[in-house]
């Protein structure tokens, strides 16, 4: 080796030090970035739906939906304190399944069922948009089948027993 490159390199590692030392000269310890707050479901109080309201259960519907590849699961769970949970599998061929679950409140309004989502999945929603807030109308309810027509078309939903969870 050249003393001329040998003096550059050690030149360049000098350098290389000095500039990694003054790069980190100015940083002081610093606590962790903080999360921003996540927006919360405010003043949200579910009410319950009158004594022996037939909706109260677990609905189950399994459909094919246009434009999506694979059975769609859905479960609503209505309890009779005016709280509801929704749960929606989609299950392909040859993939991992994807899921959505959310919980708020629902209301029965004559012949209208509307879920007001509060929580998707575990986390808190923005009440004010409208993708939280479904309104199905009550087309037919039987003891053991449910049929609501949503905006995506007509959803044919059958009574499940309590404690029902959708298979993974």
């Amino acid at each position: 080796m050249s003393k001329r490159f040998a003096r550059a390199l050690r030149g360049l590692g000098v350098a290389a030090v000095a500039a990694t030392v003054a790069g980190c000269g100015g940083l002081a310890p610093q606590e962790p970035a903080k999360p921003a707050p996540r927006p919360q479901a405010k003043g949200v109080q579910c009410v319950a739906p009158a004594q022996g309201e037939a909706l109260i259960g677990n609905w189950l519907a399994v459909q094919k939906q246009k434009g999506v590849a694979g059975d769609m699961y859905m479960l609503i769970t209505l309890k009779a304190d005016g709280t509801m949970t929704y749960a929606e599998q989609i299950k392909r061929r040859g993939k991992p399944g994807q899921s959505l679950n959310e919980s708020g409140c629902w209301t029965r309004q004559g012949d209208q069922l509307v879920l007001q989502t509060t929580e998707s999945n575990g986390g808190p929603v923005e009440l004010d948009d409208p993708i939280y807030r479904n309104q199905y109308r009550i087309v037919s309810q039987a003891a053991q089948a449910l049929v609501l027509q949503g905006s995506a078309g007509p959803l044919r939903a059958r009574r499940m027993a309590d404690g029902y969870r959708l298979p993974f």
